[in-house]
């Protein structure tokens, strides 16, 4: 029997919005500032110019980019946690924290060795060479700070797959705060500083990141739950929860790995055909992940809310989630739609550099363009996300890898062709991603539709457990 007086979602009804919005609403508070931190970034440094603005776009994907496997490989703990708590098993919450630490301790020395590849593929893809150079300077700095995002995400598992989100909101406005004064000190050369430019803006988002795991790994240690879940007993290595979250990780990291993988390429095929579609490609994704990342917190709160009452054995409240988080994301999506349609130019102007730039009023009526499209796919990133979260929620993270993948890398092929074969415009690619995300929405409500997410069994309940 779970004990209620700790779950802070008890007095709402299980399954509803409200229940949702309760775990949802700081996470996307902490999605915020996690897009505030990187959107700060290629602000700043489009004063300085277009290219510096694009070097971080590509240098920050990329870095990002190598981390995403084990990202996605210690986010399932966020749904096994969630499930041992619905269970009323807390303490193994805290052996998967442990277990989870070990995969990020192991993965950051891979991911510097893979580092010399990717700096690698920056100029196989043909990118300028003002852009080149700082994009490398960037990339190499923010590749070592890799392990802090990897060890934030351990710790921000743990408070989500619990519900409480709270504690990694106050880490992420810490970390927001800290990188936004970090940036404009280093990268214009304030407080004493010398200007630093780009390796400013690298210094500041790592600054950031690690004021925010300090705070997590204060809570965790220090606070009241170090004995509630027994966190003092966890310190060892546990084969039987290594093994489910690897098994039921792996597809969600590998997913995680190839689609951003695709997505970089993506990017990279944009900037390829120039300065003007690389400038117009920047701030448009600037603003996708303005409307996108936030919806992040909807899926993270699904994951963990689906994830707790299938380890309950209510597959029937684990659907009511899955609705909630689609009406959430969406009323929060509408929002965003209104905003590309009728005011692209006030959020484009807001990327224009302090400094004559040709480049940057050349891109601007393909950057409106690209802008207003995107309006068409925002409701669509919400319904997929919710579907995406409950799967993972489930345990059916197979399907999700492949399907993702799949279509992902698709989408390359075609851009490629399109560009390099058939030399057509951007404003057609642009064109062709949308009609993408509208395939991608078709498989992933198909299969969630066909209800196999309710037979997958994660966990073992030794003992019936109940969150009433």
């Amino acid at each position: 029997m779970m004990q209620e007086t700790h779950d802070k979602t008890a007095k709402y009804t299980p399954g509803s919005v409200r229940e949702l919005l309760v775990i949802a609403l700081p996470m996307m508070a902490s999605s915020v500032c996690d897009t505030v931190m990187t959107f700060t970034d290629r602000l700043f440094l489009s004063k300085l110019g277009s290219s510096q603005m694009n070097a971080a776009l590509g240098g920050g994907m990329t870095s990002f980019m190598l981390m995403t496997f084990f990202i996605g490989l210690i986010g399932y703990s966020t749904a096994l946690i969630g499930q041992y708590y619905g269970a009323g098993r807390k303490n193994n919450c805290a052996i998967v924290v442990t277990q989870a630490a070990v995969i990020a301790l192991v993965a950051y020395p891979i991911i510097l060795l893979i580092a010399p590849l990717a700096k690698a593929s920056f100029r196989s893809f043909g990118i300028a060479s003002e852009q080149l150079g700082p994009q490398i300077i960037y990339f190499s700095i923010m590749i070592y700070g890799t392990i802090i995002g990897l060890m934030r995400n351990v710790f921000s598992c743990f408070f989500s797959g619990i519900g409480r989100t709270r504690t990694v909101m106050v880490a992420s406005v810490t970390a927001m705060v800290v990188n936004i004064f970090a940036n404009y000190v280093l990268i214009f050369g304030h407080c004493g500083f010398q200007p630093m430019g780009i390796r400013g803006a690298a210094y500041g988002t790592i600054a950031g990141g690690l004021s925010g795991l300090l705070i997590l790994m204060t809570a965790y240690f220090f606070g009241n739950k170090y004995k509630e879940y027994s966190i003092g007993k966890s310190y060892r290595f546990d084969l039987d929860v290594m093994r489910k979250l690897l098994k039921f990780g792996y597809p969600a990291g590998l997913e995680f790995f190839l689609t951003l993988s695709a997505f970089t390429a993506i990017i990279m095929l944009f900037q390829s055909l120039g300065q003007t579609v690389a400038t117009a490609a920047t701030i448009t994704f600037n603003w996708d992940m303005v409307g996108y990342v936030p919806l992040i917190g909807i899926e993270i709160a699904v994951t963990s809310l689906v994830g707790r009452y299938m380890g309950a054995g209510r597959p029937d409240t684990a659907h009511h989630v899955a609705m909630s988080g689609i009406k959430a994301g969406i009323l929060f999506s509408a929002v965003m739609m209104v905003l590309f349609l009728t005011i692209p130019y006030p959020l484009i102007n807001i990327f224009r550099p302090d400094v004559n730039d040709t480049v940057f009023t050349n891109a601007m009526p393909l950057t409106v363009f690209m802008v207003r499209l995107m309006s068409l796919y925002v409701l669509l990133e919400a319904i997929i996300i919710a579907f995406c979260g409950a799967l993972r929620g489930a345990g059916d993270t197979f399907f999700a890898m492949c399907m993702s993948v799949i279509l992902h890398w698709l989408m390359v092929v075609i851009l490629f062709v399109m560009f390099r074969v058939m030399h057509l415009s951007a404003q057609a690619g642009w064109v062709a991603m949308i009609l993408w995300f509208m395939v991608l929405f078709i498989a992933f409500w198909m299969r969630y539709r066909s209800g196999r997410w309710r037979e997958i069994k994660v966990i073992n309940n030794e003992e019936p457990a109940t969150l009433e």
